[in-house]
């Protein structure tokens, strides 16, 4: 069977996440003691009891949820778990893609994603940003609707059909939100998120995440990876490099990158790290595609037993 694996990012994260993985497999409570020692923080007592505003602070959650995908690829390769053909990671989710594909180090990966997100979470203060859900309308409209709205509103998550997230100055944004509604959208949700990500608000980062990332021991990974910006495969450390900088401030090209894994041969996605929200998401994307998360013992086994057979 010809499988890829996804990894979430932020707002797959929630108090208790992991708890049967680590009570079955110790591993799973190591590596988040190696996390928490890395970045000064009790990050597995975040993780097993919040509280939740706390987790959901993105220099926390980034962390967290790489820490949360790596433990869960270290017990999916230990019990036997065969190589997937390819890999793709939702925003965040693509750091972890790298740490897993072998491109990354995980202390380097650790210190990136800790970067990374104090630097988005302190790139417009709170309030001046936002970003919303919209529902029900077709992505050329959702763009068409931020055109027309004044200031910086662009889509920020190509994340379905159907579903896309867009992010900017928080006034943009709601008459962008309004307007998808006189378009015909079903519903625009404002999203409780720290920042506006992946739009022309977040350009400044880049200049102050460039040196960390420069920092870092990146390799070609031993797994493909699709990522965001533009759903293909880096054939250079320096592509890979520039594709994690662009994509700060550029979509996230969800509905291509399963699309692209597709492409590649996959059949199967599942998805490393906890909640189910990218298996969702693939299957209304590809409604004959299998997908599933791995994030608790009994669904790992379930997943382990389809790709071996």
């Amino acid at each position: 069977m010809s499988f890829a694996f996804l990894f979430p990012g932020q707002g797959s994260q929630f108090p208790g996440m992991l708890a049967e993985a680590a009570a079955a497999h110790p591993s799973v409570r190591e590596r988040f003691r190696e996390a928490g020692d890395a970045i000064g923080r009790d990050l597995w007592r975040l993780v097993r009891h919040g509280p939740e505003a706390e987790l959901a602070s993105t220099e926390v959650t980034q962390p967290a949820l790489l820490t949360a995908s790596v433990a869960l690829w270290d017990v999916w390769r230990k019990l036997g778990g065969p190589q997937p053909l390819a890999m793709a990671g939702h925003s965040l989710g693509e750091y972890s893609a790298l740490v897993c594909g072998g491109a990354l180090s995980f202390a380097d990966g650790l210190r990136l994603v800790h970067l990374r997100g104090r630097l988005m979470q302190d790139a417009v203060p709170r309030g001046q940003g936002g970003m919303a859900a919209i529902l029900g309308l077709d992505a050329e409209a959702v763009e068409a609707c931020c055109a027309q709205a004044k200031g910086v509103a662009s889509a920020a998550n190509y994340n379905a059909p159907g579903q896309t997230v867009i992010a900017g100055a928080a006034e943009a944004v709601r008459r962008a939100a309004q307007l998808c509604l006189q378009a015909g959208a079903r519903r625009a949700v404002p999203l409780d998120v720290s920042g506006p990500f992946h739009c022309a608000l977040m350009a400044p980062v880049r200049e102050r995440f460039a040196p960390a990332l420069d920092g870092a021991a990146l390799r070609m990974p031993n797994i493909p990876v699709v990522h965001n910006v533009d759903a293909q495969v880096a054939d250079s450390a320096a592509a890979i490099r520039s594709k994690l900088l662009r994509q700060l401030a550029e979509p996230v090209r969800w509905v291509q990158c399963v699309e692209r894994l597709v492409g590649l041969g996959a059949t199967r996605l599942i998805e490393c790290g906890p909640g189910k929200v990218l298996s969702g998401l693939a299957r209304r994307i590809r409604g004959s595609l299998k997908a599933a998360g791995i994030g608790e013992p009994e669904a790992l086994a379930r997943e382990l037993e389809a790709v071996l057979g």
